[in-house]
């Protein structure tokens, strides 16, 4: 069998893999150590994000035609990848969290919704909270006025009790 025939159904598991990806990363994973290594793919896993280790040519042939392409220049050495289909920012998140207890992990690049981001760019998407977080504080900057509102009004029922109500009603029925 000719390597082409080989190495196709790799390119084709790649390919399917980025097809609906929100985000790639690629990482140089130079330096871990097995321990290590294994604690980042059981926290990626958790985080629902796939990482593998594939040869670059193979990623580069995957690649091509797609909006990761821009990766293509970063594929030199030992390069693994992590791929996210749900949360765009969490491949980023995830690998700048453990880097710092790793610092032989090394984030190259990545592709997060389309545009392309170098090692810089990923720390920076690395500081952006998850969906969730996101949407509790802003649920809870909108909860806060009406809460506030209605501790005021119920203060001032309080405060006015039943004296000001009934006065109220008279007038209503004359």
């Amino acid at each position: 069998m000719a390597k082409v025939e080989l190495k196709q159904p790799i390119v084709q598991e790649i390919s399917e893999h980025v097809k609906d990806a929100q985000s790639v990363v690629i990482v140089d994973y130079r330096g871990l150590t097995v321990a290590e290594d294994t604690q980042l793919r059981k926290q990626l896993r958790e985080a629902g994000i796939t990482y593998k280790v594939y040869k670059n040519t193979l990623m580069n042939f995957a690649f091509q035609g797609t909006e990761f392409e821009s990766l293509a220049p970063v594929l030199e050495g030992p390069s693994a990848i992590a791929i996210s289909t749900t949360d765009a920012t969490a491949p980023a998140r995830v690998l700048a969290k453990f880097a710092k207890t790793a610092p032989a992990l090394e984030i190259k690049a990545g592709v997060v919704e389309g545009s392309f981001y170098d090692a810089e760019g990923m720390k920076a998407i690395a500081a952006v909270p998850s969906r969730e977080e996101l949407l509790s504080k802003f649920l809870g900057s909108i909860q806060s006025p009406i809460a506030n509102f209605a501790r005021v009004l119920k203060q001032i029922a309080e405060k006015d009790g039943s004296g000001e109500a009934a006065p109220a009603a008279e007038a209503a029925e004359a």
